[in-house]
C-alpha cells in the first residue's frame, strides 16, 4: 500500500506553531516510528501537498476546527488525527469569530467525507462522535506515548543533575512542576490559588512563560495566561523557565517531587508520560482523559477545588512513601505505553480504512 503523509507543519517553510507543539512532536516521532517499523508499506511524507496520484491512502496527521486543513476533494482513501475538540467542546471559553465558526463548518462538513479518524483516547472519541455525529466504527482511539528520551536517571546522574540543573535554573531543592501553556482548558488559576495556599515553590515550563502579563494580546484565549502572569509576578514562589530542551526537561522532571497537572479538559496529557516515564510522581485532576492515561498510578484531584488540589499538594509532599510508591507506579505504568505499539496500531487503522 502506497501512503502519503502531509507533514506540512513541520516543513521548514511553516511558519505554524504546530512546529513545536504537540502537533509537530506527533508528525515527528510518527514519521521515525512507521519508517522503523513498517517494511511492508511505502510512504511518502509531503510537505507540499502535491500527493502522489497512485496513493493509496492520505493521512492527515492533525486537524484544526478553525482553519482550513482539509482539502474540498479528496483524491484517495482519507485519514485525519483529530487529537480532541477542545475549543469546540468548551466553545464559550475559545470564541471563534464568525470567520471562525464559517470555517468550523466548512471543516465539520469536510471531515464527513474521509474514509476514517484516529484519535488520541476514549475520551476525545466520544467527543467526535457526538459532536460531528461521525459513526463510531470510523473513529480509531490510538494512544500516544512519550518519547522513549524520557527516562528515569541512575542516582550518580541524578546527584550531578541537582547540581548543574538547579544552577542552571536557580531551581529550589524540592518543587512543584507544571509544563504546559495556560490556554483556560488548563485550569491554571485554580493551581496558582493552591500553590498560594502553600509554601511550596512551582516552577512552570513551556514557551508562554517566557512572555510578560503587559506583551499578551488582548484574546479571549489568552485571558487566563494574561491572568495569571499578572498574579505571579514578582512572587518568588512562582519560578517560569519558559521552553527548555529536551535534555534538561528529563532533568527537571527527574529532581521534581512531582509533576501536576490541574487541567478541566485534556484529549490526551502527555506530560503526565514524559514524567512517569522519568520517575516523577504525578498528581493530576481526575477529568477527562487524564484518569483514562494515569489509570491508578496518579494520585488525584477534583479540578473545580482548590482545596482539594492542595490537599493533594500536602499530601504529597509530606508523604515519603506515597512519592515512592507514585514513583514506582508511574514506571510501570508508563511502559504500556510506547511509540512502537502507537505506529503499530495506526498502520492498523491505515489497513482498516484503506479497504
Amino acid at each position: 500500500m502506497k501512503i502519503a503523509i502531509d507533514v506540512s507543519p513541520i516543513s521548514k517553510s511553516s511558519t505554524s506553531a504546530h512546529k513545536i507543539r504537540g502537533v509537530g512532536f506527533y508528525i515527528n516521532l510518527l514519521i521515525e516510528n512507521l519508517a522503523k517499523y513498517d517494511k511492508k508499506n511505502k510512504y511518502y511524507f509531503v510537505e507540499d501537498k502535491k500527493f502522489p496520484e497512485d496513493a493509496d491512502l492520505i493521512h492527515y496527521p492533525y486537524f484544526d476546527p478553525f482553519f482550513l486543513t482539509l482539502p474540498r476533494k479528496f483524491r484517495a482513501k482519507t485519514v485525519v488525527t483529530v487529537h480532541d475538540l477542545t475549543p469546540i467542546v468548551y466553545k464559550e471559553h475559545f470564541p471563534a469569530g464568525i470567520l471562525g465558526n464559517i470555517k468550523w463548518i466548512i471543516q465539520k462538513n469536510r471531515l464527513k467525507g474521509v474514509s476514517g479518524v484516529i484519535t488520541d483516547s476514549e475520551c476525545s472519541k466520544r467527543d467526535i462522535v457526538r459532536i460531528l455525529k461521525f459513526p463510531e466504527r470510523k473513529v480509531k482511539v490510538v494512544y500516544l506515548a512519550a518519547d522513549p528520551i524520557f527516562r528515569k536517571l541512575s542516582s550518580e546522574a541524578r546527584s550531578r543533575s541537582a547540581g548543574e540543573i538547579s544552577k542552571k535554573y536557580s531551581l529550589p531543592e524540592d518543587f512543584l512542576l507544571y509544563v504546559g501553556d495556560a490556554t483556560w482548558n488548563k485550569n491554571l488559576p485554580k493551581l496558582i490559588d493552591a500553590v498560594s495556599k502553600t509554601s511550596f515553590r512551582l516552577v512552570l515550563v513551556g514557551k508562554v512563560w517566557e512572555n510578560k502579563s503587559s506583551e499578551i494580546p488582548k484574546n479571549p484565549w489568552n485571558d487566563d495566561l494574561a491572568s495569571v502572569l499578572k498574579r505571579i509576578e514578582n512572587d518568588s514562589r512562582f519560578i517560569r523557565l519558559g521552553f527548555v530542551p529536551t535534555e534538561d526537561l528529563i532533568r527537571i522532571y527527574n529532581l521534581a517531587t512531582c509533576l501536576v497537572l490541574p487541567s478541566i479538559y485534556e484529549g490526551f496529557g502527555l506530560p503526565i508520560l514524559e514524567a512517569m516515564q522519568s520517575g516523577c510522581p504525578v498528581i493530576c485532576s481526575n477529568s477527562s482523559s487524564l484518569s483514562e492515561i494515569a489509570q491508578d498510578s496518579a494520585l488525584f484531584f477534583d479540578s473545580q477545588n482548590t482545596d482539594s488540589i492542595k490537599d493533594a499538594i500536602l499530601r504529597v509532599f509530606q508523604d515519603s512513601l506515597l512519592r515512592k510508591k507514585l514513583s514506582q507506579d508511574g514506571l510501570k505504568q508508563a511502559q504500556k505505553f510506547s511509540w512502537k505499539k502507537t505506529a503499530e496500531e495506526t498502520i492498523r487503522a491505515y489497513e482498516e480504512f484503506a479497504k
